[in-house]
């Protein structure tokens, strides 16, 4: 299935189906090692943000161009409880997560990390906060959307998240796609940004972790960098 950029398609694997179990085809790589609260983690520093050229060539080299491929793994907005029939899954976002979420936009923008394609969960808190963000920012309404019902689920298990990301990006990109957001919850997107990057990533609420690695693919991309080669560039905060 393909879309139009700025389309919105919701589902849970790219070639039909519904439903939070159904799987994302298996790609060759992430066999888990380290647990990302394992000691020879470091902790993750400062923003500081590229902006060069997405392509890299050696200056004395013929090799082809090698594409820098981003990855923007970001938490939804502060969300209120509800009332008592209110499952977790349908719970709004406050105002306080309204103005982070409208912050967040704003600074991903200057920063010019924009993504080309968002893969993000159902829950009502993160279509809320997508939303809120493609409306004060124009970059993000031009991206291609889809909704993955797992992404929803997948952040409650333990050492999974990473590896169904991977999964996900593989199956919902191109390799003409170099900026990819996956917007979703803890404790998985946190523990995903460490896995990746090797660091001890925290992602609050409407934290986005800033994370590249380089491939002419996005499969190349992740199978190059395996489980804590991703450059963290930092954690962008409301």
């Amino acid at each position: 299935m393909m879309t139009m950029r700025g389309s919105v398609v919701c589902c849970c694997c790219r070639g039909g189906g519904s439903g939070v179990g159904t799987a994302l085809p298996t790609p060759s790589l992430f066999v888990p090692s380290a647990s990302p609260r394992s000691p020879s983690l470091r902790r993750a520093q400062s923003i500081s943000v590229s902006t060069a050229d997405p392509e890299v060539r050696d200056e004395a080299s013929t090799a082809p161009l090698t594409r820098r491929r981003r990855l923007i793994l970001l938490r939804h907005a502060d969300s209120r409880i509800g009332d008592r029939f209110t499952k977790d899954h349908d719970r709004p976002i406050s105002k306080v997560g309204r103005k982070d979420a409208i912050s967040i936009s704003s600074k991903l923008q200057q920063l010019g990390w924009i993504p080309e394609l968002v893969l993000s969960s159902d829950s009502t808190r993160t279509k809320e906060t997508l939303q809120i963000m493609q409306e004060h920012a124009q970059g993000f309404s031009e991206a291609e959307v889809y909704f993955v019902p797992s992404f929803y689920s997948i952040a409650a298990m333990d050492g999974q998240t990473a590896e169904h990301l991977q999964k996900a990006i593989c199956e919902y990109s191109r390799d003409e796609i170099l900026t990819v957001m996956c917007m979703g919850h803890n404790r998985g997107w946190e523990e995903a940004a460490s896995m990746l990057s090797g660091a001890t990533v925290e992602l609050k609420t409407c934290n986005a972790a800033l994370l590249e690695a380089t491939g002419n693919s996005w499969d190349e991309a992740f199978t190059l960098a395996g489980l804590g080669g991703w450059k963290l560039h930092g954690v962008v905060k409301p």
